[in-house]
């Protein structure tokens, strides 16, 4: 009698090493990648001697040296306060911070803490850099 060996069959390949490297990798994105709105330019806060550490979350208008806005990121034209709104609304944030340039002209910060004020949507603060420790 003449037996026959079997056919090898290739094993498959675990399907949890897999998974386990897809969420690695995400939790290491999720850790640096940056959850804020940046501008879409180059916005450097003013240096402040005093203050306290600003809450997370709510709506970011930043203020280029040229007058340029942009809120949550994006760029905004003479419709900024309704995107202020509706994003305000949409969030239900009850902060707005101002991320303005160090070098941008009072004329152009002014005008917009008078608007949002007028506006009463919700706090106003403005972003600023710490003083560093010396």
């Amino acid at each position: 009698m003449k037996l026959r060996r079997r056919a090898r069959t290739t094993r498959a390949e675990p399907v949890v090493a897999l998974i386990d490297v897809v969420f690695f990798l995400l939790v290491f994105f999720m850790l640096v990648a940056r959850l804020d709105a940046t501008a879409p330019f180059q916005v450097t806060p003013p240096v402040a001697g005093s203050g306290r550490d600003m809450p997370g979350g709510g709506v970011t208008i930043s203020v280029a040296r040229d007058g340029a806005l942009a809120v949550n990121g994006r760029p905004a034209g003479p419709d900024w306060m309704d995107r202020v709104r509706y994003a305000a609304a949409a969030d239900q944030v009850d902060l707005i911070r101002v991320n303005a340039d160090a070098g941008t002209p009072l004329r152009h910060v002014l005008p917009l803490f008078s608007a949002l004020e007028a506006a009463q949507l919700a706090e106003v603060v403005l972003v600023v850099t710490p003083e560093p420790v010396r």
